[in-house]
């Protein structure tokens, strides 16, 4: 099962928001915020409530729907930042001119799911190792050999 929470329109170039992203995916949760709590940059603390809204998405889910979600299991399976629409602004220049710049805004997903144990990945993996190996192999058939290449024809001496 996998929990999303999304923070659109945020104004902060989706850039500098995947550094800080780059830091928690793949993580555990609890080690995720811990790392966002100490993060010195501006959106560390927004990435932090978008968080914590997918860890209760979690949790509601597990309480009012019935499912069995374990909260210390759950790790950071994706947390993307892509761009959203951009402003454009206009800044005075010299000589009556005007430069033009894009205030870009980030679209943030942060996707949790909960860690399955190694055993059970062992078990589906045993299946497919099985159909595998009860293919018999086919004999090869032997490389075809290179064509050689002509050399050039040799041009006639001007008389």
């Amino acid at each position: 099962m996998e929990f999303t929470a999304k923070a659109r329109f945020v104004r902060v170039s989706p850039q500098k928001a995947r550094l800080v992203l780059g830091l928690i995916k793949g993580k555990r949760v609890e080690t995720a915020l811990n790392t966002l709590a100490f993060t010195n940059k501006g959106i560390a603390p927004l990435v932090t409530k978008v968080l914590r809204s997918a860890l209760e998405n979690a949790n509601y889910l597990s309480a009012e729907k019935g499912l069995d979600v374990d909260v210390d299991k759950l790790y950071v399976k994706s947390a993307v930042a892509n761009e959203g629409p951009r402003m454009k602004r206009i800044r005075p220049a010299p000589m009556g001119r005007a430069y033009r710049y894009q205030r870009r805004m980030a679209h943030i997903e942060i996707e949790l799911a909960e860690k399955t144990s190694v055993g059970a990945k062992s078990e589906t993996a045993a299946p497919a190792a099985a159909t595998k190996a009860a293919k018999p192999a086919a004999k090869k058939a032997p490389a075809k050999k290179a064509a050689v290449k002509k050399a050039p024809a040799k041009k006639a001496a001007k008389k």
